[in-house]
């Protein structure tokens, strides 16, 4: 794991646990001022779609608004500042489209070794989604030199045979934001958990996305079942986003 949340393992286990990011730490980092400067530096140079540039518009007429004070979370702000500050070795994302939260994550850890599985779904979201070449291109943009492997296809068949071959592969940060079916994504996020390791996080979009209302139930089901995850929700703006840390 990343030297900002494993500094403090040689420490004695106390009472209270080796020292670990929690999660209203990162939720305060990721809508800290200092970390939407960073965002703004490099977000408008991301591969431009029309929600790209309606939501780069939007973080910034909100801190035109309310400058320091205003306190909003997305995948980008949570994935970039998670990145920053855990340093993960690994990073698993399910769901990637055109590679926004993937360059987050990159930007914030350039080191960071990326498996990425995505169906690649001509137009997905009534958006195109070009596909590997495309997501390769802007993480070099973004200064990635960790390694990249894609796995190209459906999550449901391609995790579980991922997992089995490879028993042991564990991720220091992991995002699912891909099937947004209610049973989908409830699968993805279980078959994903046991991966993270301790100390890890895990990144669920769209928890408030008027076109998946149920999300935020599925997400709270799930945590409920899994007593090692330590969760946040944001669902006061935009599409949502949840985010749990690994505990033990």
């Amino acid at each position: 794991m990343g030297m900002s949340h494993t500094s403090g393992e040689s420490a004695s286990r106390g009472p209270y646990g080796i020292p670990r990011i929690n999660v209203t730490t990162l939720a305060r980092i990721a809508s800290s001022p200092s970390t939407w400067s960073e965002i703004l530096g490099f977000h408008g140079e991301l591969a431009s779609d029309d929600y790209v540039r309606y939501a780069d518009g939007f973080y910034r007429d909100n801190i035109r608004r309310y400058g320091d004070d205003w306190h909003y979370l997305d995948i980008v702000n949570v994935l970039y500042a998670t990145s920053k500050a855990l340093q993960p070795k690994t990073y698993l994302e399910v769901g990637v489209r055109r590679g926004r939260s993937a360059c987050a994550v990159a930007r914030g850890c350039p080191t960071v070794d990326i498996v990425a599985v995505d169906m690649w779904q001509k137009n997905y979201a009534g958006m195109e989604n070009p596909g590997p070449e495309l997501v390769t291109s802007e993480l070099l943009k973004q200064g990635h030199r960790g390694g990249l492997a894609f796995a190209n296809g459906n999550s449901h068949v391609l995790l579980p045979q991922l997992f089995q071959r490879r028993p042991q592969l564990r991720f220091d940060l992991i995002t699912v934001d891909g099937d947004h079916s209610p049973d989908g994504a409830y699968r993805d996020l279980c078959d994903v958990a046991p991966q993270l390791e301790a100390g890890g996080v895990l990144v669920f979009d769209d928890i408030s996305h008027p076109a998946h209302p149920y999300l935020l139930t599925v997400w709270r089901k799930f945590v409920a079942e899994h007593s090692y995850l330590s969760s946040f929700e944001y669902v006061e703006q935009g599409y949502g986003v949840a985010f749990a840390v690994r505990t033990q």
